[in-house]
């Protein structure tokens, strides 16, 4: 049988599925790296446009707390990709596919690339639905409130 994907540390005590010591989720904690996210910037080679959309994007993947440094490169090879998406489909419906033909074609595997690298990208990063259904760390489930009247053998 081969093992899954190895988990945060987090997310196995929040699923309450193994049953480990506090010196062992303390030794798994110290052993898991953690990239930091206090220097994302948009890549150079990225528009004007595109460097604001990076920083929207960005901006929300903090906050969700699934963004760090190192995917800086990953979210701008994104963002051009759909940036070079949107135009190769804005092309593609001012044309006429029978007159322009060979034109069309041509556009419309690039616009199938495109679509490709966006859908990769997007899925590395937790912009999908099901990507980030994967990313997102269950609560543990809380106590149930005490009886404050149980302390006199009541139920």
């Amino acid at each position: 049988m081969v093992a899954g994907q190895r988990q945060p540390i987090e997310l196995v005590v929040a699923k309450g599925k193994k049953h480990l010591t506090k010196a062992e989720i303390e030794a798994r904690k110290n052993s898991e790296i953690k990239a930091k996210s206090d220097k994302i910037k948009p890549p150079k080679n990225l528009t004007k446009e595109e460097k604001k959309e990076f920083k929207k994007i960005a901006n929300e993947l903090v906050e969700l707390d699934i963004m760090s440094n190192l995917d800086c490169n990953s979210l701008g090879m994104y963002i051009r990709s759909y940036s070079n998406y949107i135009k190769v489909s804005e092309s593609l419906i001012n044309m006429d596919p029978i007159k322009d033909c060979d034109t069309y074609n041509k556009l419309s595997i690039l616009e199938d690339r495109y679509t490709k690298q966006c859908r990769s990208h997007a899925i590395d990063l937790g912009l999908t639905i099901s990507s980030r259904c994967k990313l997102v760390i269950p609560k543990p489930p809380e106590e149930p409130k005490k009886n404050k009247f149980a302390k006199f053998g009541g139920t």
